[in-house]
């Protein structure tokens, strides 16, 4: 293994300014906020807030509860909009007030999050100077260059393949090259969060990040834009294990973002409860799934919470309208007995799990019905219709943001109200019943000695670790 020495790092071009090669990762609702982001500016680095519904801070520094007074999914998806920006202007604010005027700061959101094209127009058109870049992904981002192009900043799309970057390039950034920053690509087997898959990559059988960078400079060349640095993101955690990745003549200008380390700094604006979990996390603890309403695969901590929506899965069987040779075992749903038909060999699954409570059965988009407890089920249509449209597309609510509001599909108790459960993580700090995102590599908290005795460094601390390669 090389030895990773300091000064091998040197500043790369980011955002119209040289800074350190080390980048903070967005993540999602309120897990970076401007003070992180802030300090990794300060530092020289990129900091990077995120711009998913941004917390509103009140007088005290406290988060402000996400409220709502609508009725119907479209006000309160509009109300959900205005708090977004509120809270990404202030927290870009704070971000740029902390920074000193060194290194650059980034927002962070997600193409598919729901109103994604106005919260970025009114936090940008609210925060000029304050913010040099803005990254992007969990989508295909084909407007994101026109928008930032308009308020003349930085933009950095978030890949996780050659084949996806150059899609967006011939179809729209070509024509707004002069304000691309970087490309993001992002390891979709390592990475916490939601994971850029597509359906010709197995889940099961990681490919080599290497190589697949090496195949999205290929294709950046092609484009005249040897000049643009890429950012290594997904599964970086000590440096030294890729010392070969710097001053690499086949890679050409790079640069690392970290993702998971920052969550356990003073700064990170976590709860206590989220950082003392993470300094316990085992191998084999983070857990790569399908049960997010976005459609996308994500990671996350194994917890009770997705315990719950593996074994909620787990009770499911298909069923036909009409009875027929297969379907021919009679099941009748909710109070009025409405009659679904069944296979035969379920019916003893059926019956049993009844007897352990689960007597409530709620049919899918997929044509099965899964059976959960009376409370539960209660819970889970409570949460769909006081749908705020967080997601342009959403499984779980069959919300959709276009026309009509809806995808049509009937909506999926298989999946779960994400925004409800990352904003209650904030809030509450309960790890174990909410989705707590993380990379495949948190458990090396628990196994690296810069953290012995459950200590938690300052951002400045945690840079110097980093830029030693541990």
């Amino acid at each position: 293994m090389q030895v990773l020495n300091p000064m091998m790092l040197n500043s790369i071009p980011i955002s119209g300014a040289e800074v350190l090669p080390l980048i903070e990762g967005g993540k999602g609702i309120g897990a970076t906020n401007g003070v992180s982001s802030g300090a990794w500016a300060a530092c020289g680095a990129v900091g990077t807030f995120s711009g998913v519904n941004a917390p509103i801070l009140d007088e005290e520094g406290g988060i402000k509860p996400w409220t709502y007074q609508g009725h119907t999914r479209k006000e309160r998806h509009k109300e959900l909009i205005e708090q977004a920006i509120l809270g990404g202007v202030q927290q870009a604010k704070i971000a740029y007030d902390l920074s000193c005027g060194k290194g650059r700061i980034h927002m962070n959101v997600l193409w598919e999050m729901g109103g994604v094209e106005s919260v970025l127009e009114g936090i940008l058109s609210g925060t000029k100077g304050l913010i040099h870049g803005v990254t992007c992904g969990a989508g295909m981002p084909y407007r994101l260059a026109e928008i930032a192009a308009r308020f003349k900043v930085f933009y950095l799309p978030i890949v996780s393949s050659a084949r996806a970057f150059r899609a967006l390039w011939n179809r729209a950034y070509s024509k707004m090259s002069d304000w691309l920053s970087a490309v993001v690509y992002e390891d979709p087997w390592k990475a916490g969060g939601h994971n850029g898959l597509s359906n010709q990559e197995n889940p099961l059988l990681p490919e080599d990040p290497y190589s697949r960078v090496v195949a999205l400079r290929a294709s950046m060349r092609d484009f005249s834009l040897d000049h643009i640095p890429i950012i290594m993101a997904g599964g970086v955690w000590h440096l030294k294990n890729l010392a070969h990745w710097i001053n690499n003549e086949e890679l050409g200008l790079i640069g690392f973002q970290f993702g998971t380390r920052p969550l356990l700094t003073q700064e990170s604006p976590i709860s206590e409860s989220w950082k003392k979990r993470l300094l316990n996390i085992l191998p084999g603890d983070i857990l790569l799934n399908r049960f997010s309403p976005t459609g996308f695969y994500s990671s996350a901590f194994r917890n009770s919470f997705l315990d719950a929506l593996i074994a909620r899965s787990s009770r499911q069987v298909a069923y036909s309208y009409i009875q027929n040779e297969e379907f021919f075992g009679i099941l009748e749903l909710g109070t009025r007995g409405r009659q679904l038909f069944v296979r035969e060999r379920d019916l003893g699954d059926i019956a049993h799990w009844k007897q352990q409570g689960f007597l409530t059965g709620m049919t899918t988009p997929s044509q099965t019905v899964i059976f959960t407890t009376p409370q539960e089920a209660a819970s889970i249509l409570k949460d769909q219709r006081e749908c705020k449209g967080c997601l342009s597309s959403c499984l779980f609510s069959n919300w959709s943001q276009g026309i009509t509001g809806s995808t049509g599909e009937k909506p999926d108790p298989r999946s779960f109200c994400i925004q409800k459960t990352l904003q209650d993580i904030i809030l509450t700090g309960d790890v174990e019943n909410n989705l707590m995102f993380a990379g495949h590599n948190a458990y090396k908290f628990r196994e690296d000695p810069f953290y012995k005795d459950g200590f938690i460094p300052t951002v400045s601390e945690l840079i110097e670790r980093i830029k030693t390669g541990e």
